[in-house]
C-alpha cells in the first residue's frame, strides 16, 4: 500500500483537494486513498466494512496525511444518498468492485445482480451525487471510474464482471459528455491483471502462472503501476483530458489473439 508523505509538486492541483475513494477497505482502494493523502489530498475513504476504513485512515494519519472514513454501500442508492449529503468533493475515485469466476451459465441471479449494482449502478450512483455538488458549487472536479481491460476485451467465465465493465466504460464516456460544460472530467482507468491480497493466491497457482505469461511483460501489474495514470487522470496536468480510457495493463490488450 501507498504510504503518507508530503505531496509532491510534480502533480500540481492536488494539495489541499479533497477526494472520495470507494472499495477502500482493500487492495486497489485502499492503495488509491494512500496514495492521494501522499499527495496532500484531504481523503475520505469510503466502504462497508467500517473497521477495515478506520484501520487505513489510522495509518494514513500516523504517516502525516488526512482520511477519514465514511461507512457506504455503492450498491444501494439509499446509503449514498445518505453518506454523501452535504458533502463537496473535488476528487472522486469509483473504485469499488466484485466479480465471479464461473461460466456464464453458472452465474445466478444474485450473482448478477450483486456484480451489475456494485460495479456499474453502484459507480451511477455515486457520480450522480457527487456530480450535482460540483455543479451546484461551480468547482467543477475529477471522476475516475476504476473499470478494466476486460471492459474492451473479454476472456472466459467472468461474463457479469466484463459486462459491468464495458457498461462503466461507456458510462464514464456519457457522463464525460454531459458534465463538460459544469467542468466536470470523466475517466476510465482500465488496470490489467494487478496482484492484490484478494488474487495473490491464485496467481501462485498453475493456472495463474499460465495467464501471466501470456502478459506481454511477463509479469503482473502492482498497485503502484497505476499511480502515474491515476495522479494524471485527477490533477492538473490531465485538466483537457476527459471521456477517455487509460490502459495500465503491461501490453496485454494489444497481445496477439
Amino acid at each position: 500500500m501507498a504510504t503518507a508523505t508530503s505531496h509532491d509538486m510534480t502533480w500540481p492541483g492536488l494539495s489541499g483537494k479533497t477526494a472520495l475513494v470507494t472499495g477502500a477497505s482493500s487492495g486497489l482502494g485502499a492503495h488509491f486513498a494512500a496514495l492521494l493523502a501522499g499527495h496532500g489530498v484531504k481523503v475520505v475513504a469510503a466502504a462497508r466494512r467500517l473497521d477495515r476504513i478506520e484501520a487505513l485512515c489510522e495509518r494514513i494519519v500516523a504517516a502525516g496525511g488526512q482520511a477519514q472514513p465514511l461507512e457506504m454501500d455503492v450498491a444501494e442508492a439509499a446509503s449514498v444518498s445518505r453518506a454523501l449529503k452535504g458533502r463537496g468533493f473535488d476528487i472522486v475515485i469509483n473504485n469499488a468492485g466484485t466479480t465471479l469466476s464461473a461460466s456464464a451459465l453458472d452465474h445466478g441471479t444474485d450473482d448478477i445482480d450483486r456484480i451489475i449494482d456494485t460495479n456499474l449502478k453502484g459507480a451511477f450512483h455515486v457520480a450522480r451525487v457527487v456530480a450535482a455538488s460540483m455543479a451546484a458549487r461551480g468547482t467543477g472536479g475529477s471522476i475516475v471510474n476504476v473499470a478494466s481491460i476486460l471492459g474492451m476485451r473479454v476472456a472466459g467465465h467472468v461474463a457479469a464482471y466484463a459486462a459491468s465493465k464495458g457498461g462503466l466504460v461507456q458510462l464514464s464516456r456519457a457522463l464525460a459528455l454531459e458534465w463538460a460544460r459544469h467542468d466536470i472530467r470523466v475517466n476510465a482507468l482500465c488496470p490489467g491483471y494487478i496482484e492484490t491480497e484478494l488474487n495473490r493466491d491464485f496467481f501462485a497457482s498453475d493456472a495463474g502462472k499460465a495467464l501471466i505469461r501470456r502478459v506481454p511483460q511477463r509479469r503482473l501489474g502492482k498497485p503502484s503501476d497505476l499511480d502515474g495514470p491515476l495522479l494524471l487522470l485527477v490533477s492538473d496536468l490531465g485538466r483537457f483530458m476527459t471521456g477517455t480510457e487509460v490502459v495500465a495493463d503491461g501490453g496485454h490488450m494489444v497481445s496477439s489473439l
